[in-house]
């Protein structure tokens, strides 16, 4: 199957780089561009893509504001891509504020090709991009900025959890990967992979970046713990 990709981000370079790279690959079909969020909007509504490349800061629409719009369209619009934020080192909370409201995940604008190709393919395959080398400190970074959340609801819904689910979510928000989780708690990958799917369900959560947001909101995970 096709990946239908749209790049939406103000800097014609940019647009342009991204969109040879992924045009040169036999699964990946680009298929629109947009220099702004609002534009994004419109072309992700009538190009219908798999996956949304979306820049984090552009005029006319920045791109936490587009996403929300992709992610939470009006009646009548059934379409919903995936998106994949597009960032940098010097982020402020705009990417946090992205996984919340529903983005599949952040990249790393000076990442290698090889990084960009395999996370249009992870999140279009219906996975969480979340590097475990950027994620614990920039959702860490994030939460630590925040006021501290209201735990009533969430403490309710985390009291859903069995130990050892609460423990696997615990894991996630700590940037683990599966393997990762598996060895940490002498289990097999595939029974880890089960245990995501149940905490995803009992929470309501829609993937892994959901999860991990959860966990630092709910107060399970705290900046500066360590295991």
């Amino acid at each position: 199957m096709t990946i239908r990709v749209i790049i939406v981000d103000d800097q014609a370079m940019v647009r342009a780089g991204f969109a040879a790279l992924l045009a040169a690959q036999p699964d990946i079909d680009v298929v629109g561009e947009a220099p702004d969020g609002r534009q994004g909007v419109e072309v992700a509504r009538s190009a219908h893509p798999d996956v949304v490349l979306m820049d984090v800061r552009m005029p006319e629409l920045d791109g936490l504001a587009a996403a929300r719009e992709i992610l939470h369209p009006p009646a009548g619009v059934t379409h919903r891509p995936k998106v994949l934020m597009l960032t940098t080192f010097d982020v402020d909370d705009y990417v946090y504020e992205a996984l919340r409201a529903g983005a599949s995940g952040f990249l790393l604008k000076d990442a290698p090709p090889a990084d960009l190709i395999a996370a249009v393919r992870v999140v279009a395959a219906g996975e969480a991009l979340l590097a475990p080398s950027v994620t614990r400190r920039l959702i860490a970074d994030f939460a630590a900025s925040r006021p501290a959340p209201r735990r009533d609801t969430t403490a309710l819904r985390l009291n859903g959890l069995t130990p050892r689910e609460t423990e696997v979510l615990e894991l996630i928000a700590r940037g683990l990967s599966n393997q990762e989780i598996a060895d940490s708690l002498v289990l097999a990958e595939q029974t880890v992979k089960t245990h995501i799917g149940r905490v995803l369900a009992k929470l309501d959560l829609r993937d892994r970046a959901q999860a991990v947001v959860f966990a630092y909101e709910s107060g399970l995970v705290t900046p500066g713990d360590s295991r």
